[in-house]
């Protein structure tokens, strides 16, 4: 692995976790939508990574294991199945002919909690491209005395 495949891997890291907490922001201001343009209440959305892969199988085989990651990628980005919180209000106008509505499938303390970790893992990765950058920086001295 060399200096910019690992300046690949975190950046990839980084903007996969940027999609991640615009996701969870999205999720947490539309915790209270009971009707978007489709006519039914928000629905949870969550992020599906996967390793970036640029080998082929018989790359593999002839002895590329020992290689490193190529970074994540965004797969897809899921909608929850969750069945939606039915709560009592009468005087709501997306009430139902019973008088309850139906709120979205947000857990505020879930969705605090995938932040928390979203957050985590983009400092990590910033942390790597600036031990990267100083590693870089340091070389460059070296070669100067």
């Amino acid at each position: 692995m060399n200096f910019l495949d690992s300046l690949t891997i975190s950046s990839s890291g980084l903007s996969a976790q940027r999609l991640r907490m615009n996701l969870i922001s999205s999720n947490m201001a539309n915790a209270n939508t009971t009707r978007t343009e489709t006519g039914e209440p928000y629905k949870r959305k969550d992020a599906i990574f996967e390793a970036i892969q640029t080998d082929d199988f018989k790359n593999v085989l002839d002895g590329r294991l020992e290689e490193a990651g190529r970074g994540v990628n965004v797969a897809r980005i899921i909608e929850d199945d969750k069945p939606f919180v039915e709560k009592y209000d009468p005087g709501h106008p997306d009430a139902d002919e019973n008088g309850y509505i139906r709120l979205p499938n947000v857990n505020i303390v879930e969705e605090m909690v995938n932040m928390i970790s979203a957050s985590r893992s983009f400092e990590a990765n910033a942390t790597a491209v600036r031990a990267t950058k100083d590693m870089a920086g340091i070389a460059l001295e070296i070669g100067k005395n």
